[in-house]
C-alpha cells in the first residue's frame, strides 16, 4: 500500500494583500493549510495573529489549519490559537520552558499537539516528548523567512524519527518545513516525511495549482517505487 503524503502550502508565502484568492488558486489540490505566526522575538519577522486563523476557518470551515507558532511563550496564546480553529498547533522545543505543559494543554484543548525543532539542535532533545505528541516538525531552514535554501542535514533528523517512531510504536506524523519544491519533495518524501509545507515553490512563479499537481506527481511516482 502506498505511503500517504500530505501537502501544505504556507500562507507566508501567500499573496499578503489577497490570501484568499492565493487559497482559492490551490483549486483543492492541497490537504492542509499552513499557517505561521511569528512574532519578532523567537525570528526575525512579524507575520499574523489568531486573527487570520479565524477569518481563515470562518471563510473555509472544512480546511485543516496547521498553525505553527514561532513565538517565545507560546504557552500564552494556546488557547487564542485553537478557539480561532487551529486543528494542529505546533510550538517549537526551544522556545517554551515547560513544552510537556504547553503540549498537554493543546491536547486537553481539543487540538493536534505538534513540537518544532530547529536545524542546529538535536533531535535527542525530542524523544521524551514523543508519546505526548501528534506531530513533529523538523525545520530544514533557519527559521524566519521564506524562500530559503533546503539543509540536507536535516534529514537525519527525520529518519532518527522514522525509527523511533516504529521501535516506540508511535503514531505522530513527521512534517518538514523550508527549502522544499520540485526538485527536492520526491526525495524529502521517501525520506520519511508525512507532510511537505511549501511556499515559494506554490505560490511563486507560474499557477499554484499547477505547481502543487507537479509536486504531488513526483512524490507519487517516487513513494510508489520506493
Amino acid at each position: 500500500m502506498t505511503r500517504k503524503v500530505l501537502f501544505a502550502p504556507s500562507l507566508l508565502s501567500a499573496d499578503p494583500l489577497n490570501i484568499q484568492a492565493s487559497v482559492e488558486k490551490l483549486e483543492g489540490e492541497h490537504d492542509w493549510l499552513h499557517v505561521d505566526i511569528m512574532d519578532g522575538c523567537f525570528v526575525p519577522n512579524i507575520t499574523y495573529g489568531p486573527g487570520l486563523v479565524s477569518a481563515l476557518k470562518k471563510r473555509y470551515p472544512g480546511e485543516t489549519l496547521d498553525v505553527h507558532l514561532m513565538i517565545e511563550r507560546p504557552d500564552r496564546y494556546v488557547d487564542a490559537f485553537i478557539q480561532a480553529g487551529a486543528d494542529w498547533l505546533t510550538v517549537h522545543l526551544e522556545a517554551d520552558r515547560h513544552i510537556h505543559r504547553t503540549l498537554t494543554r493543546i491536547r486537553e484543548a481539543g487540538a493536534r499537539a505538534g513540537v518544532s525543532i530547529n536545524p542546529g539542535a538535536s533531535a535527542e532533545l525530542l524523544r521524551p516528548l514523543l508519546p505526548f505528541i501528534d506531530l513533529v516538525l523538523v525545520m530544514s531552514v533557519n527559521p524566519g523567512f521564506g524562500g530559503q535554501s533546503f539543509i540536507p542535514e536535516t534529514m537525519e533528523k527525520t529518519r532518527s524519527l522514522c525509527r523511533w517512531r516504529e521501535a516506540g510504536r508511535h503514531k505522530y506524523l513527521i512534517e518538514m518545513d523550508g527549502g522544499i519544491g520540485i526538485e527536492n519533495a520526491a526525495r524529502v518524501a521517501s525520506g520519511g516525511a508525512d507532510v511537505l509545507v511549501m511556499g515559494n515553490a506554490v505560490f511563486g512563479d507560474g499557477d499554484p495549482a499547477a505547481n502543487l499537481r507537479e509536486i504531488k506527481l513526483k512524490v507519487k511516482e517516487a513513494i510508489t517505487h520506493a
